[in-house]
């Protein structure tokens, strides 16, 4: 008889998608300034601008939530070659996702950008590192990259950590408390990608030992380093 499989183990097989709808936006500190310019949009002081942030910080959640808001399309920056930009451009407003990874077209970037100013069109950069300190070989590009303005979203305090900890959990189906929450907090780096890692692990783990997700096995997991 083939062995029972139970929804968790079901559920590790597929994608943790997280959710990006306004209300699952965790705010603090550390990214009050990004989100005020979602807000105060069209009230922006340049019709591009930059969400910029290290892997994991909200950039792409935000993005959604504008992009949602202003039916604005949503491209990755690495597909600007395959992109038909006058199409892209007709609802007068656009996300240019993960500025400065791998494969970027710069004839296809100048191109966007210009055609942006052509049309009035509103465009919402996010990247890692500021455009302007992107290295392109098209000197125009490098002086349209520099006129871009940024706001930075910036590592998380601790509440926020902790709150990002128990949402990454929910994404996964998983309930943490403010106590576990509290723990990994202490005992990982004071980052996004760090919490995410985490909860991944965490998760994982429980599903291997058929074990819950407690603060037990997060003490096995996370010890501090010995001296």
């Amino acid at each position: 008889m083939a062995a029972s499989v139970s929804p968790r183990q079901l559920l590790l097989a597929l994608d943790h998608t997280e959710s990006f709808a306004r209300e699952d936006f965790l705010s603090g500190p550390s990214n009050a300034a990004a989100l005020a310019l979602i807000e105060r949009w069209p009230d922006w002081p340049n019709r591009v601008m930059a969400l910029i942030g290290p892997e994991g910080s909200g950039k792409s959640h935000l993005a959604s939530i504008w992009a949602a808001d202003v039916g604005a399309r949503s491209i990755a920056a690495r597909s600007l070659s395959h992109l038909d930009l006058p199409a892209a451009f007709a609802t007068g407003a656009l996300v240019l996702e993960d500025l400065g990874g791998a494969g970027l077209d710069e004839r296809a970037l100048f191109h966007l950008l210009n055609l942006a100013r052509e049309e009035a069109a509103y465009v919402l950069i996010t990247a890692r590192v500021a455009p302007g300190g992107l290295a392109v070989g098209i000197p125009d590009l490098a002086s349209r990259l520099r006129a871009v303005p940024g706001v930075a979203m910036a590592p998380p305090d601790d509440a926020l950590l902790r709150a990002l900890i128990v949402k990454l959990g929910s994404d996964r189906q998983l309930m943490l408390d403010e106590a576990l929450a509290g723990y990994l907090a202490n005992r990982i780096e004071r980052s996004f990608a760090a919490a995410r890692a985490a909860v991944t692990r965490l998760d994982e783990e429980a599903l291997r030992q058929h074990r819950p997700v407690t603060k037990s096995l997060a003490a096995e997991l996370f010890r501090p380093s010995s001296a």
